[in-house]
């Protein structure tokens, strides 16, 4: 949610900020609103003071036997009594309108992300591992990793497709690498784990920008809930409405759940394989911190992520999106891609971004500085620690053996149980 009052400040670089976006300049119009807006309210203040000040004076005029202005008096407050739910119909009318007008604009880019409309112009910032030679023709994972337990026939028996239903020693794969990225996560980095909730309400999904914007890339329930598509959702709001002392800074919290997504503006993308799923596990990585921190938390976070890549020797690149491929709430964003050499390209493992203030404000989270009067709005930042699906994609495809085998990385062992390889279950 963008805050009204920089947009009356600087109308210009709110317009450039949009502009950078791909977005028409939209100042002049959300200013013609909150001027409107403000204009009834000062309105109604007046009436208000009027009335008060006329149910005074009919006292006086009573005590000195002025009936008549007295009756005026009456029949004035009585006006604009019976005027009163209008102008507050009214009042509800223009805010919801303009809040819902700045709600649907995306976060404005930080000054050092770079220009650009789409993908094409982001910026690799840094790349690691020198990707394998086969010394055969590595194979995309969809056509070998069926015969290792990665079912794609039997869940869309059951589910329809962009499901999985993994067996055995797949399943194995996918629970260890849940577990390393957890437990790396927390040991390491200093996040706490939390168990969140699958379902939330309307609020929560708004606060976190799923809410109005992606309502089609969400599954609801026959009650109204919305399943997560990420636990940013739900850890991201267990400080919703908070006030939070300077001390508590900064919270990390970080959570292992299946996500939830319709992927409702994808058809024809990654039909095939495990790379875009309508369920998928991921580890999530959530901030609440200081506006002066928010920079260093972002460096932080996305050092985590890659710590997770460089531990499962897996080739990545590190990419800094252009304002026109961010996410909605984003104000910076890095890109993990890993490498796939069945696909013989890098593909997007996971996303770590700048919110700002602007998905607090629009949960009200605030923190309280030591000695300081007021309450300031906090940042917050989300990144995935991984996406595990795709982390299994990247295993199976960059640790395949000509025999249809995969190998299973060091890193993994402790938790496969004695596996060292996933070979054929035939």
């Amino acid at each position: 949610m963008h805050d009204i009052r920089l947009i009356r400040e600087n109308p210009q670089a709110f317009d450039a900020g949009l502009a950078r976006r791909g977005l028409a300049p939209l100042s002049a119009e959300i200013l013609a609103m909150d001027a409107s807006l403000r204009a009834l309210q000062t309105d109604m203040q007046a009436a208000l003071a009027r009335r008060n000040e006329a149910s005074k004076l009919i006292g006086q005029a009573m005590a000195q036997g002025d009936k008549d202005k007295a009756e005026a008096l009456k029949a004035e407050v009585a006006s604009l009594k019976t005027a009163l739910p209008a102008q507050e119909e009214a009042e509800r009318e223009q805010l919801g309108a303009l809040q819902d007008k700045l709600a649907a604009l995306p976060n404005l880019p930080a000054a050092d992300v770079p220009d650009g409309e789409d993908e094409e112009g982001n910026v690799e910032i840094a790349r690691w591992g020198t990707p394998r030679t086969f010394d055969f023709k590595p194979q995309e994972h969809a056509d070998f990793a069926p015969a290792l337990g990665l079912d794609f026939e039997t869940a869309a028996k059951m589910s329809g497709a962009r499901f999985a239903f993994l067996k055995g020693q797949m399943a194995r794969l996918e629970r260890a690498l849940g577990q390393y990225m957890i437990d790396r996560q927390t040991i390491e980095q200093g996040y706490t784990e939390c168990a969140t909730p699958l379902m939330v309400r309307d609020e929560a999904a708004f606060g976190t920008t799923q809410l109005p914007k992606f309502r089609e890339d969400l599954f609801q329930t026959t009650d109204g809930r919305w399943l997560i598509s990420t636990s940013e959702m739900s850890l991201t709001n267990a400080v919703r409405e908070d006030i939070l002392p300077e001390e508590q800074l900064p919270v990390r919290m970080t959570a292992l759940t299946p996500c939830f997504r319709s992927e409702a503006g994808s058809a024809g993308r990654d039909t095939r394989g495990y790379i875009r799923q309508h369920q998928f596990w991921k580890v999530e990585l959530v901030s609440i911190v200081r506006p002066e921190d928010s920079d260093a938390e972002l460096e932080r976070k996305t050092r985590a992520a890659e710590l997770i890549l460089e531990g499962l020797g897996l080739p990545y690149r590190k990419m800094l999106l252009c304002a026109g491929d961010m996410g909605f709430a984003a104000r910076k964003t890095y890109d993990l891609e890993v490498w796939l050499p069945g696909q013989d390209s890098y593909r997007e493992i996971s996303s770590c971004s700048n919110c700002g203030d602007f998905q607090a404000r629009r949960m009200n989270t605030r923190f309280r500085r030591e000695g300081v009067k007021g309450n300031e709005f906090v940042h917050t930042l989300n990144g995935s620690g991984l996406a595990v699906g795709r982390a299994l994609v990247a295993i199976l495809e960059n640790y395949q053996q000509a025999d249809g085998s995969v190998t299973i990385p060091e890193a993994l062992l402790p938790y496969m149980g004695g596996i060292t390889k996933l070979t054929p279950l035939n």
